[in-house]
């Protein structure tokens, strides 16, 4: 899922969902951990129950978060939803995994196209916004196994989709494996940076010459990292996410009232740093003063907007600098 698409689509106020970690009737957690490979996986989800019999073989990803869960997983999609402004041909940095035999299609919140993923002839088809609604669900669904969101969070948080992955293919040691290295990582930074506890963060982008927009959910899977790391996001976002009762909040550009936390992640998405002299109050933002807002390029921004096993780590990468400069 692109940053571009999932504001937009929150903007026009279009319910996103997101698969999450309620997979059975038991609920919450990961049930089921002994399971072996090639026994018969249940997975109950918001348009019913999927039954998935056997290790999936020719695995469809309809979105870049199951995408990189997959690969992270071990598993090489036959197709995968591609999104063009996140690197050549669609591809992620961080998807060296992925095959070249693997097919693109263009992601579309309307749903993937049908007659290409028939094409591919899945035995598993994984995806969350691009599955909206029960009518595609069922078209899906009819060519093959189909896991569609289950709760109503906007982006998943990837440790819920890495341990699903783990029930399907009967490896839930290997899923905790890839969740515990990824949340090493993190601890390792955290420990470093003791000074991260009780900061304030905004993850935002600048749609040149329209708005601002900016993530406003506590729950969203994008705030996931920097809770681990101690923070907490901007007090005055959560409270226009509430007002507008909307995931990720629009805002007129002279709104920067909502984006002066400690740390700032930010896109200028249709333009360059030129651009931000239309923000007024831009150059006073506290995070802007003290070095601790980090212009971020697309693919990054993506991987934080919608965080996987593989695009956490080399956002980390990227958003370090900004980190240390909150000391």
């Amino acid at each position: 899922m692109s940053i571009g698409g999932v504001v937009r689509r929150a903007a026009a106020g279009l319910a996103v969902v997101a698969l999450g970690a309620m997979l059975t009737s038991c609920g919450g957690s990961a049930a089921r951990q002994t399971e072996k490979a090639g026994a018969a996986v249940s997975v109950t989800h918001r348009f019913g129950t999927t039954m998935i019999k056997g290790v999936p073989k020719r695995v469809v990803t309809l979105d870049q978060q199951w995408t990189d869960v997959m690969l992270a997983m071990g598993v090489k999609p036959v197709g995968h939803g591609a999104d063009p402004n996140v690197g050549k041909n669609g591809r992620a940095p961080w998807q060296t995994a992925l095959p070249a035999s693997s097919k693109p299609f263009p992601i579309d919140p309307k749903g993937p196209p049908l007659e290409r993923v028939a094409a591919l002839h899945p035995d598993l088809i994984v995806g969350s916004f691009t599955i909206p609604d029960r009518a595609m669900y069922q078209k899906l669904a009819g060519i093959a196994p189909t896991v569609p969101a289950i709760d109503d969070r906007q982006v998943e948080r990837w440790p819920d989709l890495v341990r699903v992955a783990g029930r399907i293919f009967g490896d839930a040691a290997k899923a905790e494996r890839v969740v515990a290295g990824v949340n090493g990582k993190v601890a390792a930074i955290r420990k470093r940076m003791p000074w991260l506890r009780g900061k304030t963060f905004a993850l935002a982008q600048y749609v040149v010459g329209d708005s601002v927009i900016a993530v406003a959910d506590p729950a969203d899977g994008s705030t996931v990292l920097f809770n681990s790391l101690g923070m907490r996001q901007y007090p005055a976002l959560l409270a226009e996410g509430k007002r507008q009762k909307q995931p990720r909040i629009s805002v007129s550009p002279e709104r920067l009232d909502v984006l002066r936390s400690d740390l700032l992640m930010f896109l200028i998405n249709g333009g360059t740093r030129a651009d931000l002299t239309d923000l007024a109050g831009w150059a006073d933002l506290p995070s802007v003063r003290g070095g601790s807002a980090a212009v971020l390029d697309y693919p990054t921004i993506a991987g934080l907007n919608v965080p996987t096993p593989l695009s956490v780590p080399a956002a980390l990468d990227a958003v370090t600098p900004a980190l240390r400069a909150l000391r």
